[in-house]
């Protein structure tokens, strides 16, 4: 039985997968950048698991999550504002100059 082997290449039609995430970057750029900062507090605190002292491992762990993920919604939350203030606020403060 041969396998095949290209299974995984896109058609020519499809984005490929570091296209898609290059495109995905420039529409909403803080998406990685809250991403990046999960990753970088998840391994800073797993870094620091042996000098938990005498905090269970299970709320270690529990305050780790929170942690990586108050990064992530935090980049989403400042993706947002940012989204709205250039929709609304920049977009009426063009709309009075032209009057």
């Amino acid at each position: 039985m041969s396998a095949n082997k290209g299974w995984w290449v896109p058609s020519e039609g499809e984005d490929t997968v570091s296209e898609k995430f290059l495109r995905k970057t420039r529409e909403s750029p803080l998406v990685p950048i809250g991403l990046g900062g999960c990753l970088v507090v998840a391994a800073y605190r797993i870094y620091r698991l042996k000098a938990r002292g005498s905090t269970k491992m299970s709320i270690h762990l529990i305050h780790t999550r929170v942690a990586a993920q108050a990064c992530a919604v935090g980049a989403i939350m400042l993706g947002a504002v940012y989204t709205m203030y250039k929709d609304y606020v920049k977009r009426t403060g063009q709309d009075a100059g032209e009057k």
